[in-house]
């Protein structure tokens, strides 16, 4: 295949409520199938929401909000993610979601996780966010660099990251440099229309990174993000929502230009035609972990290992392209 149709999900989910989330995403899905797409994307956390209150000042109402999140966070396998297993296999599309993942050993941390999932119903891989930015570390574990992998699909190699680690630099080139050709840049979904004045220096950029993303890697990106409104919390947790999410999800091309939305303020699937053939253009002229890389200059190294899983640290370096001590199923790919 050289030809394939990218969906960015924006959507509100049902915050606090993974049952209810995981059925309105599984309607999403067969939705975003219908319209032909090849792979669709849902924003950051979408499974069960994005931890708004994790922004606001340590009031009761805030501690008993962490505690509900603790409790709707998914289990990665676990009925929920089979249900969209399921339904990604019966829609035979590829899905990226970003979930509230809850460590399975202590059942006390949850993480940002990145799911993917093939159209035959198997899970592809994961990643957890490296480093949550300010408050969300509040609510968010670290994740670590098992999941920094590109994936061998029927119609490309597909890779994501969520929200800033874009800001992070090293995090994207990780995935340059296994090829990326199509990648999705899970947000919560803000992105003002001003900057703030100075000296603030933390609004999103989801629109600017995602952007620089596509431009620097020469792959396509599907910028999803999720609606998330004060209306839609528990009445109970209302107070703790400072500011809200009003999407601007959009789809980038491998020359770092929009071709479809950006939308605010609606649910929506946005849908954009890709083609191989324009991101082998764009990579022909700069291929950031290939011939316009300098290996005599820098070095890198990534290491893939889990975590606390008892799994030996697996190297993958920038060298004369890319070389690995980790086995190629494991990183996901065929073709290095």
């Amino acid at each position: 295949m050289t030809n394939f149709v990218l969906a960015a999900i924006q959507a509100a989910p049902v915050h606090f409520d993974r049952e209810a989330s995981t059925e309105k995403a599984c309607r999403l899905i067969t939705s975003a199938a219908e319209k032909g797409a090849t792979f669709a994307a849902f924003g950051e956390t979408w499974l069960p929401g994005y931890p708004m209150f994790a922004f606001t000042p340590p009031t009761l109402a805030r501690w008993r909000a962490g505690a509900a999140y603790l409790a709707a966070a998914v289990e990665v396998p676990g009925p929920e993610i089979a249900r969209l297993c399921a339904a990604a296999r019966k829609a035979k599309l590829d899905v990226a979601i970003g979930v509230a993942e809850l460590d399975m050993r202590t059942k006390s941390t949850v993480y940002s996780t990145l799911l993917f999932i093939g159209r035959d119903g198997e899970i592809i891989g994961k990643h957890r966010k490296l480093k949550p930015t300010f408050h969300e570390r509040t609510a968010w574990g670290e994740g670590d660099g098992s999941g920094l992998r590109v994936y061998e699909r029927p119609y490309g190699r597909i890779s994501g990251l969520n929200c800033w680690e874009h800001q992070m630099m090293l995090p994207g080139y990780a995935l340059a440099m296994q090829g990326t050709q199509i990648h999705v840049a899970a947000w919560p979904g803000r992105e003002p229309e001003v900057a703030p004045p100075a000296p603030v220096g933390l609004w999103p950029r989801q629109t600017l990174l995602s952007r620089a993303f596509a431009s620097q890697a020469g792959a396509y990106v599907i910028l999803a993000s999720a609606i998330n409104r004060k209306a839609d919390y528990p009445a109970e947790f209302r107070e703790t929502v400072l500011f809200e999410h009003d999407g601007g999800s959009c789809i980038i091309d491998p020359r770092g230009e929009i071709i479809a939305g950006p939308v605010k303020g609606e649910e929506t699937i946005l849908i954009a035609e890709g083609s191989l053939d324009l991101v082998r253009s764009v990579k022909a002229v700069v291929d950031i972990g290939g011939h316009y890389s300098r290996p005599d200059v820098f070095s890198f190294k990534v290491n893939h290992g889990a975590a606390g899983d008892g799994e030996p640290a697996a190297e993958v370096r920038s060298n004369s392209g890319v070389q690995s001590d980790a086995p190629k199923a494991a990183r996901g790919l065929t073709g290095l």
